[in-house]
């Protein structure tokens, strides 16, 4: 279902619209005020982003503990950011929300920080056949390329084919961790497929494990191949070197989310943005 700048303006054309939007998602089922127990309507305030029960006052911010909270951004930016977010398969940087939008660099940053904080990963386990591959990210070094490359960051990637991707910033790759890893979020009758790095040596202890040898050339055998996931390191990559161009080690796991999100949503039949007001 396509969801377009004409639908989000039609939709949330201003503030109050916006406000309105968040109370309902909250609040909305809520008959009865929770102080004075009478069976009551909940009136938006001319003065403040909260809503007054018609007999006591009693007061309800549908803002609270949410991302919104004690912004003084306008609610209405808020939620062209996240539209913008929904809607772009390569993200979105803070320099591009600070020209949209009109904001600082420094407000637009946090906004986009917070907006990340919706796609983070969940737990469920992944299912039959499993790709599990290993990348890195980072800026142009001089030096071995591959594993060996310094001064980048190690991501492991875990993609249930048909379905759902985990990925993961981790310290190394040594064979504790991409084991750990499987043992985590990969269910035991699951096929695991790797390429034939070490470090995956003792999967087989909890999974059946099936290797491609790329070190030889060989990227398909049969059924085995880690072609998917190796598909979504390079969206991944393009979209660090042509939108963000550098991502620190600090905050990489959360832009890693964040394209993890939305690659787990590519069949979604609800529009990403209003799935994300959802999450909020």
């Amino acid at each position: 279902m396509k969801y377009t700048i004409l639908d989000f303006n039609k939709q949330f054309p201003d503030e109050v619209a916006c406000l309105d939007e968040m109370f309902n998602r909250r609040f909305g089922a809520l008959k009865v005020c929770p102080k004075c127990e009478k069976d009551t309507t909940f009136y938006r305030s001319k003065s403040r982003k909260v809503y007054a029960c018609q007999f006591c006052g009693h007061q309800l911010s549908p803002l609270a503990d949410t991302i919104f909270h004690k912004s003084s951004t306008p609610l209405k930016l808020w939620f062209h950011a996240i539209f913008l977010f929904s809607t772009s398969k390569n993200g979105v940087s803070a320099k591009e929300l600070e020209r949209q939008l009109g904001v600082t660099y420094k407000c637009a940053w946090r906004m986009a920080k917070q907006i990340r904080t919706l796609m983070e990963q969940g737990d469920d386990l992944l299912g039959g056949t499993v790709e599990v591959d290993e990348t890195y990210v980072g800026g142009r070094r001089k030096g071995t390329a591959g594993r060996g490359a310094k001064g980048k960051t190690s991501i492991v990637g875990l993609v249930e084919r048909g379905g759902n991707i985990k990925a993961f910033k981790t310290e190394n790759v040594n064979s504790t961790t991409l084991t750990g890893l499987v043992y985590n979020h990969i269910e035991r009758e699951a096929k695991v497929m790797t390429d034939e790095f070490g470090g995956y040596h003792y999967v087989k202890l909890h999974n059946s494990h099936e290797t491609v040898a790329h070190g030889k050339k060989q990227y398909v055998r049969g059924n085995v191949h880690t072609n998917t996931i190796e598909g979504f390191w390079s969206q991944l990559k393009r979209s660090v070197r042509g939108t963000y161009v550098h991502v620190s080690k600090q905050h990489m796991q959360s832009y890693i989310n964040e394209f993890a999100w939305r690659y787990n949503q590519r069949n979604a039949t609800t529009p990403l943005f209003l799935q994300l007001l959802q999450r909020i």
